[in-house]
């Protein structure tokens, strides 16, 4: 009987974490599967594929994170493949995939925020959102306008982090961003995620509102693109492309999520058995 680790977090009460919807459908193909929080000493070699899921907490951690899947990857077969999430875990593949032609929001890199670039970011673009280059969960994320005294919080989080400037998708706010998921190469389903009101934050845990939406044919194109653009020849057992509309009415990349998306079970039916299929085909 084929063996599954989900690899998640010590706690996850204050998330809405869909894992264990893949479970029976993972059952049903034969599969059983235990809930490991990536903290705890575990032979891994005792699971046939360790499956990275909801563990949330590792942008605390980066360093000691990947180490843990490092010792996963030397005992066992790991999802996605460590090479993939290593790629995947600094936001500055946003720049591999504009290089491989693939529409994504515009992008200000930092060393460490500062007044200056702040202040430039925000008279080329008017209102913008700042966050680390190694975030989970909108953690330390900003979203500013031309009031410097209101930019005291994300100078102070961000003064000595690697970070990143983007304009404002207004989109978000305004009509939701749209993400597509795709198992094992395959498109499974789609869902539009809204803030709450006054908020610009899509995650459940910040209040945001989750529908299941068909894909359009431009949602399509950008995820056959944006996966096309990453290092890996194979197919992923898991990816999430998140989407918005620019200024000029474009889609594009807001995040390419490879490592521990949130997959909306709940919000899509028959997207968990579709997920156990995929991880059947490639783990199996």
């Amino acid at each position: 009987m084929p063996t599954c680790a989900f690899l998640t977090t010590d706690h996850t009460s204050h998330f809405a974490v869909y894992d264990r919807d893949a479970v029976a459908p993972l059952a049903a193909r034969g599969w059983t599967v235990d809930e490991v929080p990536w903290r705890r000493p575990t032979d891994w070699s005792l699971y046939g594929v360790v499956v990275v899921r909801s563990r949330w907490d590792y942008q605390d951690a980066p360093a000691e994170f990947f180490e843990v899947l490092a010792d996963i990857g030397r005992q066992t077969r790991l999802e996605n493949p460590l090479p993939v999430m290593r790629w995947n875990v600094e936001k500055t593949y946003l720049r591999d995939l504009e290089a491989a032609g693939v529409p994504a929001v515009p992008t200000v890199w930092l060393d460490g925020l500062t007044g200056d670039a702040l202040a430039d970011a925000v008279r080329r673009w008017g209102e913008v959102v700042v966050e680390p280059q190694v975030s989970a969960n909108a953690d330390g994320t900003f979203r500013l306008a031309a009031e410097p005294r209101a930019w005291a919080e994300a100078l102070s989080a961000l003064a000595d982090r690697p970070c990143m400037v983007q304009p404002f998708v207004r989109s978000v706010v305004e009509e939701g961003e749209t993400s597509a998921f795709v198992f094992g190469g395959d498109v499974s389903h789609a869902v539009l995620k809204t803030p709450a009101a006054g908020d610009f934050r899509v995650q459940e845990e910040h209040g945001g509102r989750i529908r299941a939406v068909s894909p359009g044919d431009d949602l399509l194109a950008l995820t056959r693109a944006a996966l096309a653009a990453v290092p890996w020849l194979e197919p992923l057992l898991y990816a999430r492309v998140d989407a918005g509309r620019l200024a000029d009415g474009a889609l594009a990349v807001i995040e390419l999520e490879l490592i521990e998306p949130s997959l909306y079970f709940p919000h899509a039916p028959g997207s968990a058995e579709r997920f156990a299929a995929a991880l059947d085909r490639l783990a199996g």
